[in-house]
């Protein structure tokens, strides 16, 4: 009697769980010791300060937007000083991969450029157990470069969970500029996180690339794709 009892009230407390939301909505805030973008600084190699908003449908789709400050637009000689992502896609099993598709506009307002480095790309991205491959193609000139559309990136990365909120993820990527080769190169990363529960996380991240130096520069002279220590901190809710 006792264990049926027992039976019926695990039941009844079993169907008395909340069920699954619709959708969650979150935010997150954040600071980098520089912003790295695909190896290359998009800060002037100094600090930056980040925050988003996502918004996933328990059906698999997603739209978030993102924003960072910058200085490589005013570098350039225009006056935009944020990058504002605006992006969407959907997540799905296909077999044994987790499939993500989806669409990626990076806008820089009021950025005064002669060629707008408002980009929009393209992404599919698959990923079984720890392992994720992605490639992302332009549907616009890319960042900035004359008579780049359809150049394309390239990453592999893996996400392995060390215990005790330790993460470590190692990043290897190929970025390809259209009709303009001394811009392509390889990055390549390796990310040590840690989350402290109640939203907060951080990451210490060896980051660098094998640029072209007369390519990518800071008004100063500093190469902007070198190998470097790059530390963050957020907090998300």
């Amino acid at each position: 009697m006792v264990v049926a009892a027992l039976a019926l009230s695990g039941a009844a407390f079993a169907q008395t769980k909340a069920p699954e939301p619709d959708y969650t909505l979150s935010y997150n805030v954040g600071v980098v010791t520089d912003y790295r973008y695909r190896g290359i600084s998009q800060s002037r190699l100094n600090p930056a300060l980040q925050g988003g908003i996502d918004y996933a449908h328990k059906s698999g789709f997603y739209v978030g937007t993102w924003l960072s400050t910058i200085q490589w637009i005013k570098d350039a000689g225009g006056g935009s000083d944020v990058e504002w992502d605006i992006y969407g896609g959907y997540k799905f099993p296909l077999g044994d991969v987790g499939m993500d598709v989806g669409v990626l506009r990076y806008q820089y307002p009021s950025h005064g450029l002669a060629v707008s480095p408002n980009t929009t790309e393209l992404y599919v991205a698959g990923t079984v157990g720890v392992f994720t491959l992605k490639y992302s193609h332009a549907v616009t000139n890319t960042f900035g470069f004359f008579d780049s559309k359809n150049s394309s990136y390239l990453d592999a990365s893996a996400a392995i969970d060390l215990g005790d909120g330790y993460s470590l993820t190692p990043h290897i990527g190929y970025q390809k500029i259209n009709n303009f080769s001394a811009g392509s190169y390889l990055d390549y990363a390796l990310t040590l996180g840690k989350d402290f529960g109640n939203g907060f996380s951080a990451t210490a991240a060896i980051i660098g690339t094998d640029a072209d130096k007369t390519v990518y520069l800071t008004p100063s002279g500093k190469f902007t794709g070198r190998a470097g220590l790059v530390l963050g901190a957020k907090y998300s809710f």
